[in-house]
């Protein structure tokens, strides 16, 4: 059909840059535009075959059986009317009892590992020999020749070290694997062992009657993938039965028996009125979109993230722009596509905090002004943030400390009531600001939140607390960069950048110790003195309201005790302990997948019988 032939020229395009690792719309807008083709011509030959991708100079490999993609389901109803279709077709060769698997959807590169041949999905037929990524430095998670899976970045690494870099972990990987050398980014990466190949049965799993999964389709997702460390879109949902799937069979895109599951946001139309470019404590200039005010998902939303500088460039976002913004869950809203692009858009040349000329690195502007008045900003309220025992201190408050000359922690620590009503804060507000000085040092902080506020490039909270477990803070000064390579996910690079990170601040960060913070030491692995408690080493979750102190602070505490802290439960926790109002779903959760489930004072009684 002729009317088509512009949405399948679109798509294409749109499939081309994903793949390459770019890509200019969202899944959701590309499932839309897919829906609409089907809607307009539902036997178009760009829906009868898998997406295609490329990787220049790499040799073809035709795949034993068809990588193919998989059906979408955003919608309630479109989930049951998959779930209704199996068990039809079930029942049509005599199986009446249908049991349904549940993985999440990884959003990474497809590929093929046989033990011998590491192939990418391709045209689902032919794909591309990339056994070189292993030589890269790429992980197999499991060991070679487990079968189909994806590349991805640990999410975890991705969101603490590169999110600043990249726009998705997608990008970077598809970098990796098509180019014959790498950049630091992603050589760091390799070195630290983040980038892996995870094959799909090394994946959590979820397992169910239909009616199971129509009905708790919601907590299954949300498990699934609290569960799993890596770039996900959703979760993908199948039948386990071998009989089913022959019967069923495939069409040339997808398997019938298979469908992801997706959720998405809710989004809303407006228009931008105005950029507003910030500047961030590593340097990187981020546009946001000033927007005629939207109700979203229960709140007016004035502000959205335009992402980076490269995409207002590419989709020319400016004054008058028409746009699609979506707000998923209580996150930050964000520009998900251009309706309709502007010519009212600029992109600074010059840093709007110090004027310093701008660089581009990759789709971001940066400002590499070490005296950038606007980082230093950041970076103490990066300081305050992450310490979170001390209030007063919000962002207006620090700018006004630092055009005032104290713009370093060492000059702020040393302020007294006088300072502060000296350089124009009232009297009341003064005293605040000091006693809350006093506190940030007087109330107990954990030792790695008192290091990762320091804003150290590659030390966020998680990789300060694993750090520390290793190596007590004192001694980490003056850790040479081997020390921290020996200590399992950390990579030469990493390691590096570290050591000369604390080295640049040391004197800082001797000085604050000097003022006698009251830290709170993290266990170290290889101590056995809280061995006998019946916490070392379990994973554990709080939920609902405590008598015995906040939930923090009951945090804080099993820690102390060597415990591994979790936020959620999942198939891996060992004890979930109960306060007050604690949600009843969340028990049946915990009792289902065969967690000690206990009260509060069950709890405490426990700690006390073991107490060393």
């Amino acid at each position: 059909m002729k009317k088509t032939e512009p949405l399948v020229k679109s798509l294409k395009k749109y499939n081309e840059a994903y793949r390459s690792g770019n890509p200019l719309v969202s899944d959701h807008e590309y499932d839309n535009l897919v829906q609409k083709l089907k809607d307009l011509d539902p036997d178009n030959p760009f829906l009868q075959s898998v997406e295609p991708e490329k990787f220049n100079g790499k040799k073809e490999v035709r795949h034993p059986v068809p990588m193919l993609s998989t059906e979408k389901a955003y919608t309630e109803g479109k989930l049951e009317r998959f779930v209704n279709r199996v068990k039809k077709e079930a029942g049509e060769i005599g199986i009446k009892e249908i049991t349904f698997k549940v993985t999440a959807k990884l959003d990474g590169l497809a590929g093929r590992d046989d033990g011998k041949i590491f192939a990418t999905r391709g045209n689902g037929e032919v794909g591309y020999e990339i056994s070189s990524a292993f030589k890269k430095g790429v992980i197999p998670v499991g060991g070679r020749g487990l079968g189909i899976g994806e590349i991805v970045i640990v999410k975890s690494y991705f969101d603490e070290h590169l999110s600043d870099q990249f726009e998705h972990p997608r990008n970077m990987v598809v970098g990796i694997i098509s180019s014959d050398t790498v950049n630091e980014y992603a050589q760091k990466a390799l070195q630290d062992k983040m980038v892996v190949f995870v094959p799909y049965a090394m994946l959590p799993t979820w397992k169910g009657s239909s009616d199971e999964l129509l009905e708790n389709t919601g907590e299954i997702i949300s498990d699934l993938i609290s569960r799993t460390d890596y770039p996900t879109d959703g979760v993908v949902a199948e039948t386990t039965d071998d009989d089913v799937k022959k019967y069923m069979g495939a069409t040339a895109h997808h398997y019938r028996w298979q469908v992801a599951i997706k959720k998405k946001g809710e989004t809303a139309l407006t228009v931008v009125e105005g950029i507003i470019w910030q500047v961030g404590r590593t340097g990187n200039i981020t546009p946001v979109l000033q927007i005629r005010p939207t109700h979203l998902s229960g709140a007016t939303i004035r502000r959205v993230t335009g992402h980076h500088a490269g995409l207002i460039q590419k989709k020319s976002v400016g004054i008058g722009s028409e746009i699609e913004i979506v707000r998923s869950g209580e996150v930050i809203p964000k520009l998900e596509k251009v309706i309709k692009e502007s010519g009212r858009f600029s992109i600074p040349k010059e840093c709007p905090a110090c004027g310093f000329i701008l660089e581009w690195n990759k789709d971001f502007l940066k400002c590499n002004n070490p005296s950038c008045k606007a980082q230093i900003e950041q970076g103490i309220s990066h300081w305050f943030k992450t310490l979170g025992n001390a209030d007063w201190f919000g962002i207006k408050t620090i700018q006004k400390l630092v055009n005032s000359g104290y713009d370093s922690l060492k000059k702020i620590y040393a302020m007294t009531i006088q300072n502060f009503i000296d350089i124009g804060f009232g009297p009341v507000q003064s005293k605040n600001l000091a006693e809350a000085i006093d506190i940030s040092k007087s109330k107990s902080v954990e030792d790695w939140r008192f290091l990762a506020a320091f804003g150290i490039s590659d030390l966020g909270p998680g990789d300060s607390r694993k750090l520390l477990s290793h190596i007590i803070l004192e001694d980490l000064l003056n850790a040479k960069a081997e020390d921290i390579e020996n200590i399992h996910g950390f990579g030469s690079i990493t390691s590096r950048s570290i050591t000369s990170g604390i080295d640049r601040i040391k004197n800082t960060i001797n000085y604050m110790l000097s003022l006698g913070f009251n830290l709170e030491k993290t266990v170290l692995a290889n101590d056995t003195k809280f061995s006998e408690s019946f916490l070392f080493s379990k994973k554990i979750v709080f939920t609902g309201k405590m008598k015995h102190g906040t939930r923090e602070e009951m945090q804080v505490a099993a820690r102390k005790l060597g415990a591994k802290v979790q936020s959620s439960v999942s198939g891996n926790t060992e004890y979930l302990v109960c306060g007050e109002n604690a949600g009843q779903n969340k028990i049946a959760k915990a009792k289902k997948s065969g967690v000690l489930v206990m009260s509060e004072s069950e709890y405490f009684e426990m700690l006390e019988n073991t107490r060393i």
